[in-house]
């Protein structure tokens, strides 16, 4: 048996295995809430150990993205429930990933068509939120330059955030993971590229970059508890308009090496590896870069365990967990059109394709209609006959 399919204690939370499906923005919540169809969504992929819900935003101000489910108001919360109970009664575990995405957003998504919200003043060349266009019509839109937050303001942020946590153990989550990768607020602050502030969040120290992040941590460790807390990061990633930057080992290590301290339940990183931005692709594999900087973190993470997401594969998860690189594997996109991807890894079963213009928006097609394998071979096999 592979150690991918064992059991797993996180934290005291008992996982049937280590497959995890990773954050997938779908854009299925017409009114931001999560309904019976997101429920279904995720009932028929709990048979991941661990599930990490799509981006939910703790706020109004906090969200980038249209037909997002929150996390932020009664009904918000109450469509959460109906996803968990149901997860919950098929054997699987779920955290909720809380989600504030600063200056990739857009005045239309926004109360009273404010701007985004940054550390940042700087525009997100090339980033884009999903809002409305001048014809009134849902579509990608780009984000214009953030409004800076005052430095006042970083404190009710944290207080969002922890507000969110507990609202995710309201709605029934087993946790929740912290949103600080992929270019949105929390990396904001950490890219001393991006972060142009001269307060004491500012980007002349390291202390500095990371202030808000572990401020976000403590506030939420303090709300609900370090063994229900989590963070995904991204190091190396480039996504909106996030520049490299000499320092990303020293950043991340010093990062990580926190959270070792504060116990939490685990770490999801992010590999970007591949991934397009622009015309180029991003690089972060190899001996230098997101692969050298990831064979050294776990030693930093004595009680906390440690997640890989990106380009993920059976052989590449029984690989690292086996040379203990990692804990846990985050599957993404094949669990998309692969809602059995569980068994189709243990069973070598062929993975089926994913149709990308069905990703973001729409109904049920592309999204809750991929059959599993074993009823789509009985059905080709009633076809032939």
């Amino acid at each position: 048996m592979s150690a991918l399919f064992d059991t797993f204690d996180l934290a005291g939370l008992p996982l049937r295995n280590r497959v995890v499906m990773a954050p997938l923005t779908r854009a299925r919540a017409p009114h931001d809430a999560a309904d019976e169809r997101t429920a279904l969504y995720y009932a028929q992929r709990a048979t991941a150990g661990l599930i990490v819900s799509e981006g939910t935003p703790i706020s109004r101000e906090g969200q980038g993205y249209l037909f997002n489910p929150g996390i932020f108001t009664a009904e918000q919360i109450a469509g959460w429930r109906l996803t968990t109970d149901s997860v919950h009664a098929l054997g699987s575990r779920m955290f909720a990933q809380i989600w504030h995405v600063g200056r990739v957003s857009h005045p239309t998504i926004q109360a009273d068509d404010a701007l985004p919200v940054s550390a940042s003043s700087r525009l997100p060349v090339g980033a884009q939120a999903f809002g409305y266009d001048a014809h009134g019509q849902p579509a990608l839109v780009a984000s214009p330059a953030p409004r800076q937050l005052q430095t006042e303001e970083i404190a009710r942020i944290v207080a969002d955030f922890a507000q969110a946590a507990a609202n995710a153990i309201d709605a029934g989550f087993d946790g929740v993971e912290i949103h600080g990768a992929n270019g949105y607020l929390h990396e904001q602050f950490i890219n001393p590229r991006v972060n142009d502030r001269n307060d004491q969040y500012g980007p002349q120290t390291l202390e500095n970059r990371l202030r808000f992040t572990l401020e976000v941590i403590d506030a939420v460790v303090a709300r609900i508890g370090a063994s229900r807390t989590a963070i995904r990061l991204s190091p190396y990633g480039q996504l909106f308009d996030m520049p490299l930057y000499p320092e990303i080992d020293a950043t991340y290590t010093a990062l990580i090496q926190a959270i070792g301290q504060r116990g939490l339940s685990y770490v999801h990183l992010m590999d970007q590896s591949g991934f397009k931005v622009g015309q180029k692709s991003v690089d972060g594999a190899g001996d230098s870069g997101f692969g050298g900087l990831l064979r050294t973190l776990k030693p930093l993470l004595p009680g906390t365990a440690l997640i890989l997401a990106g380009g993920m594969t059976r052989a590449r998860a029984e690989q690292l967990i086996d040379a203990g690189v990692i804990d846990l594997a985050a599957f993404g996109t094949g669990f998309i059109s692969n809602p059995d991807l569980v068994a189709r890894l243990q069973n070598g079963w062929p993975l089926a394709p994913a149709d990308r213009e069905t990703f973001y928006g729409g109904g049920a097609a592309g999204y809750i209609d991929y059959p599993a394998y074993v009823a789509a071979r009985e059905a080709a096999i009633s076809q032939a006959a």
